[in-house]
């Protein structure tokens, strides 16, 4: 099984929250756990628009060890395919989700894998996969 890791748990994972600590060392050996460029890009900007500092310093650190520890998945071409069919259904219902967030979920379904986030919004994608570790 693939599980891409959404910003959100990228996040609890620098700050050593338990839930996702648990989870992840509840999978199987064989799983995968990768994270993708717009994640890795929205870790990046949240770190980098924070004022000079220690807490920055810290976050940069933290940040830069867990992009380079987990594998980064570039955004394939049929994620393309499934951004429109996602986005086009979503508003049709008149359920609006950011751009970045329907990029993750395009990318997740062309890879296959399951989200993980604690994002709601995320709920009700076809063939989407969430979990979110508890």
């Amino acid at each position: 099984m693939t599980y891409l890791l959404d910003t959100n748990a990228i996040s609890d994972l620098m700050r050593a929250s338990p839930q996702i600590e648990n989870w992840m060392a509840g999978l199987d050996q064989v799983d995968r756990v990768v994270t993708c460029a717009i994640v890795r890009g929205e870790i990046l900007f949240g770190i980098a628009r924070l004022p000079q500092g220690r807490r920055r310093t810290e976050l940069e650190d933290t940040g830069r060890q867990f992009l380079d520890a987990v594998h980064c998945e570039p955004v394939p071409e049929r994620a393309g395919d499934l951004y429109a069919a996602v986005k086009l259904a979503r508003q049709q219902r008149g359920l609006p989700l950011d751009e970045n967030d329907l990029w993750v979920a395009a990318t997740a379904l062309a890879l296959g894998a399951t989200l993980v986030s604690r994002d709601n919004d995320f709920g009700g994608i076809d063939g989407l996969a969430v979990v979110a570790p508890r």
